[in-house]
């Protein structure tokens, strides 16, 4: 999809975006639980330095309605117990205009977009008319899907009410084959956005899209690398027991570690030769799926270019013979094993299929018009 070039108005002074080229730095818990464990959480963040935003998540949008919802609005008292304590900002992720209404009530300092909501037309209007009239600092999530036109649409959206301390997320994308992410950081399509629009921050969920602790590193170091403002982590004084994402969550020493590695660029050993590896892999694959797209087109058109010659059932049954003789030839590879076997002969009967009823509508048209 051709995205627009509809410049986003984007404030000089930004909240998202350091003048001195220093990361922009927001942690804290996957979900807000109790008083007592924002309050130790955030005390031992602000000691970390880079920390600028201390975030939690209130309300959590879940596929499946049994799953932890998150706490609500009491969780917002104790984000301004945090902030009243500690000096911190504070950030909440908003999914509807009721949402955005109460993080304000509550005096939250920044509000970021669900990824849910920005792929709602509906929903954007709805939370973009709540702040019409602030000047509320704002990060739109990604799509869940990768498509900028939603991205952008929510940030448009956002611009007409006025709202142009703006910033994105990229926490990855949905995607067929994900390993070794939780959500697939799609970088490819990020740096599309980034250069329609260079003016616009970007941060990286490095959380949410490595999904476990060991990929922290090397999803932050080329997020860092490809021009990122800044980075989101969750981080909990004891992540054994939270709530929700333990696996992904650090403590707060184990995030000062993990922020002073990133800073000065120490090469960590494990995982980052192999998710270099398989972005690499992934993105030959995406090379050869187009191509086979291109194959198949290209296909149709030759079979199309035989419909017109045919000759009814005598050319029928030379195809059902020849393409016999194909798959039994197919089959009899010594480089297949049972499950390749089972794919070629599945894939050859559709091509086949799909020819049969491609020559027979363009036969009946050609009939039709003589």
């Amino acid at each position: 999809m051709r995205a627009s070039r509809t410049p986003i108005n984007v404030a000089q002074k930004s909240s998202f975006r350091n003048a001195d080229g220093k990361l922009v730095l927001i942690a804290g818990p996957c979900s807000a639980e109790s008083e007592e464990q924002m309050l130790k959480t955030a005390q031992q963040l602000k000691a970390i330095n880079g920390i600028q935003v201390f975030r939690a998540g209130i309300w959590k949008s879940r596929t499946r309605p049994n799953s932890f919802k998150g706490v609500g609005t009491v969780g917002l008292t104790w984000l301004a117990m945090v902030k009243k304590e500690t000096g911190l900002r504070t950030s909440c992720e908003v999914a509807n205009a009721q949402h955005a209404e109460e993080a304000m009530r509550h005096g939250v300092d920044v509000l970021t977009i669900s990824g849910r909501a920005t792929v709602n037309p509906f929903a954007m209007e709805e939370i973009a008319s709540a702040l019409k009239g602030t000047a509320m600092p704002v990060l739109v999530n990604n799509p869940v899907y990768p498509d900028l036109g939603l991205w952008l649409g929510a940030l448009e959206r956002l611009n007409y009410a006025g709202i142009t301390d703006l910033g994105v997320i990229n926490r990855g994308f949905a995607a067929d084959e994900q390993y070794p992410y939780r959500s697939h950081p799609r970088w490819d399509h990020v740096l599309q956005l980034q250069e329609l629009h260079p003016e616009l921050p970007i941060l990286c969920d490095a959380t949410h899209i490595a999904g476990r602790r060991s990929l922290l590193y090397p999803v932050s170091q080329k997020a860092v690398d490809l021009g990122a403002d800044g980075l989101l982590f969750e981080s909990h004084t004891c992540p054994a027991e939270a709530l929700s994402s333990a696996q992904q969550q650090l403590m707060p020493q184990e995030l000062d570690l993990l922020i002073n590695a990133i800073e000065t660029k120490v090469k960590l050993d494990g995982t980052n030769h192999l998710v270099e590896q398989l972005d690499d892999l992934s993105q030959q694959m995406d090379s050869m799926d187009k191509a086979l797209v291109d194959l198949l087109l290209r296909r149709r058109e030759v079979s199309q270019k035989i419909s017109l010659h045919q000759m009814g059932d005598v050319q029928e049954s030379l195809q059902i013979k020849r393409w016999q003789q194909e798959l039994d030839a197919w089959l009899q590879r010594d480089d297949y094993t049972d499950m390749d076997s089972k794919f070629v002969k599945s894939l050859m009967e559709a091509l086949q299929q799909h020819r049969k009823d491609t020559q027979g509508g363009v036969g009946a048209s050609s009939s039709a018009v003589a």
